[in-house]
């Protein structure tokens, strides 16, 4: 359990880092953890997070679900359900989903496209079952890609760039 609670601290300091460098360039950003933090960010709730987002304001979630067990990408997909989210973006350390690892496996081939039951049948490890199904539940597409290109989550938000899109349609 201590080793979740230290992912969850890692989480929240990364969030810190990416509202601080958001607010470098006039972007309105709160980030909201799982973990009650007061001194240091504001504790998640539903009510605080609409207020933020209809305030037009960019909301960063940290600490996790705030529970051990639960990975980052359970917690990515929770709160996607729960405002509404039109897609989750997971960036990796490859350019999508592969058949098998392509770091080993130099015979892994990249999926353009494939259905949450799809990613859960084929035991495709881009994010923990828990995620997929909310994801599945939810109709919430899944956007993977590379963080590692320069430029590629730009890319990725107009429409192109190199990534495999989990959905059900």
């Amino acid at each position: 359990m201590t080793g979740d609670h230290m992912g969850m601290l890692g989480t929240v300091i990364n969030a810190l880092a990416l509202a601080t460098s958001l607010r470098k360039m006039d972007v309105d950003t709160v980030v909201l953890s799982a973990i009650a933090m007061p001194e240091i960010c504001q504790s998640f709730s539903q009510r605080a997070t609409r207020t933020h987002m209809d305030a037009g304001k960019v909301v960063i979630f940290a600490g996790g679900t705030g529970n051990p067990f639960f990975t980052t990408d359970s917690a990515a997909a929770l709160r996607a359900a729960e405002i509404g989210a039109e897609a989750i973006f997971k960036g990796t350390q490859v350019d999508g989903i592969y058949s098998a690892d392509p770091k080993k496996d130099p015979d892994a081939t990249r999926f353009e496209a494939l259905t949450h039951s799809q990613v859960l049948e084929r035991g495709l490890q881009v994010m923990d079952v828990a995620a997929v199904a909310v994801a599945r539940e939810n109709n919430i597409p899944i956007i993977v890609f590379s963080i590692h290109e320069s430029g590629g989550f730009g890319q990725i938000m107009a429409g192109g760039g190199c990534k495999t899109i989990v959905t059900d349609e």
